[in-house]
């Protein structure tokens, strides 16, 4: 996306759009010739509403890479998410309101479980609950003791934290503990370049910080170890009323999510409950801004438990619910996902992310929503950090481009 080029002809109207990502929409059969998530869910709105929107299939970072949530949604935002790239405790720490400067280095915390061998047994401690974690952030609070920083940690959600070192002379170009899969030893936090002062500074930090969680956590039963990952300072990226004149708004549960909104200027809504209280707010807000981004994350979580029948449980509960957005009628309406999350692969993938587009005026080409149907649609195969684009044009939100 050429974020100039939409600075130069986007206009103010009085349009609206609507973009309703479902994180980790992609799928894939569990067995050849059978039917993805989305396929198999039953999606009565959803395949009405295709009947009268643009389909295709977007692609997050690059063919075969697989994207994080972080560079999934900045694509969906119309940043390219290689030339922005974000650190994940930075989306996770401003997701929980805290305020960074320039001298902050915030990574994102997993509580996790480790074995008598020191080996990871469980990346997410069982899946903690959220009132065992802020029992766990506060024992971290109160005896962490690290030198030549001051260290904060927050809590996020269930088994996820974040923690923030201020210092000066710190460097997010490091390296995460997470080895990713369990039956490994957790990794120590290595600098990039091992010459950047810098560097080294911030890693020995952050071993320092593993080292004392480890011994302050030693006797927990589930929780009894962290691991550290994605890294990285606050960044600038150019805010949506800028780029596209929008007043955009958020409505997400999950703080990481909260965190790249706010990095793009939106204001945050209140959530309400569940599913059901997002719509809610939507409609409760609906008088007040122009954009707004809703963030449904139970169809990743599903799809990241390998679990098939919730993930299709979720996509169906949001296809009931869809006539609450329908009902406000937005001019431009947008489904789609971040990335694909197949539960078959139990973790994000690089498969294409259906997505559709209603507006007054598409070209339709299918009779539902799924990803064979987009695979086929009128849009094709396309960068998702065109989305935003889209979104515009069909809102005539862009003025015309040369004589």
């Amino acid at each position: 996306m050429n974020l100039e080029l939409m600075r130069e002809l986007s206009v103010k109207t009085e349009s609206k759009i609507v973009l309703l990502v479902l994180d980790g929409l992609g799928g894939l059969p569990l067995e050849p010739g059978g039917e993805t998530e989305l396929e198999a869910a039953s999606t009565p709105n959803l395949d009405e509403l295709a009947k009268r929107s643009d389909l295709g299939l977007s692609r997050p970072v690059a063919a075969g890479v697989t994207p994080g949530s972080g560079p999934g949604h900045l694509g969906l935002f119309g940043y390219d998410p290689v030339r922005y790239v974000v650190g994940r405790g930075v989306l996770s720490a401003l997701g929980v309101g805290m305020e960074l400067t320039g001298n902050d280095l915030a990574a994102r915390i997993n509580f996790a479980s480790k074995d008598s061998s020191g080996k990871i047994s469980d990346r997410r401690a069982g899946r903690i609950p959220s009132e065992e974690g802020i029992r766990l952030v506060d024992l971290l609070n109160a005896k962490l003791d690290v030198e030549d920083a001051e260290v904060t940690v927050r809590h996020e959600k269930e088994y996820r934290a974040v923690v923030v070192f201020r210092g000066e002379g710190l460097s997010g170009h490091l390296s995460d503990t997470d080895p990713q899969r369990t039956g490994l030893e957790a990794l120590p936090v290595e600098p990039e370049d091992s010459s950047n002062v810098a560097q080294r500074k911030s890693a020995h930090l952050a071993n320092e910080f593993v080292k004392q969680a480890n011994e302050i956590l030693a006797d927990e039963e589930a929780a009894n170890t962290v691991l550290l990952r994605g890294f990285g300072m606050h960044p600038a990226l150019p805010s949506f009323e800028e780029t596209y004149r929008l007043d955009a708004a958020a409505i997400a549960a999950y703080p990481m999510y909260k965190g790249l909104a706010r990095l793009a200027g939106m204001e945050l809504k209140k959530e309400g409950e569940g599913i059901a209280g997002e719509f809610a707010t939507l409609k409760e807000s609906f008088a007040d801004h122009d954009f707004f981004f809703i963030h449904i994350k139970p169809t990743d979580a599903a799809g990241e438990d390998g679990d098939f029948e919730r993930k299709v449980s979720v996509i169906e509960e949001v296809d009931s619910l869809l006539p609450e957005v329908l009902g406000l009628e937005p001019d431009v309406l947008a489904v789609t996902g971040d990335h694909g999350t197949p539960s078959k692969m139990r973790a994000h993938s690089w498969h294409g992310v259906p997505f559709l587009l209603a507006s007054s005026y598409t070209l339709p080409t299918a009779e539902r929503f799924g990803e064979r149907a987009c695979a086929g649609g009128t849009l094709g195969v396309f960068p998702a950090e065109e989305i935003m684009g889209y979104l515009m044009g069909n809102a005539m939100k862009l003025n015309k481009f040369g004589a």
